[in-house]
């Protein structure tokens, strides 16, 4: 198990040792915009948007629940949201917006 964990220490250290290596063609600390950009068609590649499964999700994607229309409506308000975070949020809406 010790030399496991030695090797595993060892070829971190050797893996820290060569990505921190400078290139003596560049700048120290600086990469060119060209190095950084990659085509579309490889991001598109890798990143997948994620699709709605269903139309229950979109649903309620779209419309909120009363409780979290009351919870956003109280963040909106600076003194509420001041009080909820002192108080509570029920305590705090109702001080501000009366009974739920």
């Amino acid at each position: 198990m010790r030399s496991l964990l030695a090797l595993l220490i060892v070829t971190l250290a050797l893996v820290a040792l060569c990505s921190c290596e400078k290139d003596p063609k560049e700048p120290s600390g600086s990469l060119s915009a060209d190095s950084i950009k990659i085509k579309k068609e490889v991001a598109n590649a890798f990143v997948k948007r994620q699709k709605r499964s269903s139309l229950y999700e979109r649903y309620f994607e779209y419309y909120k629940n009363p409780m979290e229309q009351m919870h956003e409506r109280c963040e909106n308000y600076p003194p509420c949201d001041y009080l909820s975070d002192q108080i509570g949020f029920s305590l705090a809406y109702n001080r501000f917006f009366g009974r739920y």
